[in-house]
């Protein structure tokens, strides 16, 4: 595309050129002499765009720069679109002060990632149920884990501490938070109002009252948004960002890296990337080799989805509302690159 724009630049330049080498001088009584075109023409220098051949990678990378991908949001000042490459820019130098330790849960003998998996598979479907926003889903995930980094919990405690979480990410993200009492009744009356509120006032002050996070579903949209993604690659990013929520071994990876490694695997799933790019390097600020650790992995989830014991994931997105995402073949060629 670039080399084509340059070459019809070169050529209007040229018309232009002749037209003014033909074009009689107004006001005198001398004419116009036949002049040799090619000659004067030879005279001027090449234009150092025409003389230099661009490769395919410097092409990408052009096009990659022109492309504001918020100009059609420019007009909207809700959408602060002038404060939007900041704000990505802020949140990645932050999201690692909300990440957890990797091996977090090894100091915690009553607790594992098993049990871990199992809550967070059950709050998916809580989600799910109550038709909360997707931001409240991540939010709580990332609540959760924080809350158990430092804070020891009993086995027994463990699905009050998810409640709790979900019942304060919703008051942070929804318009219309459900309600204690529904929370307690999805719980099979496990715990008293009185012991959720003890627990909402423990776990906000342990994390400092600290619930403005980055999490992974933001990185997700902004990926998504550059990549000039359709609904069929939003809804199959997002399976596979929802696949790696009950693994444990995912706490590792920030937000930004699952989020980046998710819309490259869904782009390789539905046959649109074969490999890491320059350009997504550029708008992910990450390279191949971190970038496919992670995709195999969520490739690994994605095959194991309907066959293993956590299902929840797969049947929220083997649904009509989800465009049965959960149902696509999973991009078993990078397990071999």
């Amino acid at each position: 595309m670039t080399r084509m724009l340059a070459a019809q630049a070169a050529a209007k330049q040229h018309q232009v050129l002749d037209e003014e080498i033909k074009q009689p001088v107004i006001g005198t009584e001398c004419s116009v002499t036949d002049m040799d075109v090619n000659k004067v023409r030879n005279s001027f220098r090449e234009p150092m765009f025409v003389q230099h051949d661009l490769t395919d990678d410097e092409i990408e990378m052009i096009d990659a720069d022109d492309l504001d991908i918020d100009a059609g949001e420019k007009k909207d000042s809700d959408d602060v679109v002038e404060y939007m490459d900041d704000l990505y820019e802020f949140y990645r130098n932050v999201e690692s002060s909300f990440c957890v330790p990797p091996n977090y849960m090894a100091s915690r003998p009553n607790l594992n990632g098993k049990m871990r998996g199992i809550l967070i598979d059950w709050l998916i479907e809580v989600h799910y149920k109550f038709k909360l926003r997707p931001e409240t889903l991540y939010l709580t995930v990332n609540l959760f884990d924080r809350f158990l980094a430092i804070e020891p919990m009993t086995r027994k405690k463990l699905q009050l501490v998810g409640v709790t979480a979900m019942l304060l990410a919703s008051k942070y993200e929804e318009i219309l938070a459900p309600l204690v009492e529904d929370l307690i009744l999805i719980s099979d009356s496990a715990y008293t109002r009185n012991e959720v509120l003890q627990m909402e006032n423990l776990m906000i002050n342990m994390l400092q009252y600290d619930l403005s996070v980055p999490t992974v579903y933001m990185f997700v949209k902004r990926f998504l948004k550059a990549d000039q993604s359709d609904d069929k690659m939003e809804l199959l990013a997002f399976y596979i960002i929802d696949l790696c929520l009950v693994e444990y071994e995912m706490v590792k990876f920030s937000p930004s890296m699952l989020a980046a490694a998710a819309v490259f695997t869904a782009q390789c799933t539905l046959g649109k990337a074969a490999q890491w790019s320059k350009k997504r390097e550029r708008q992910t600020n990450y390279k191949d080799e971190e970038i496919m650790k992670c995709s195999k992995l969520m490739v690994e989830f994605h095959q194991n989805a309907a066959t293993g014991k956590l299902t929840a994931v797969y049947r929220k997105y083997n649904t009509a509302k989800y465009g049965y995402a959960a149902r696509t073949e999973p991009a078993y060629f990078l397990l071999d690159s």
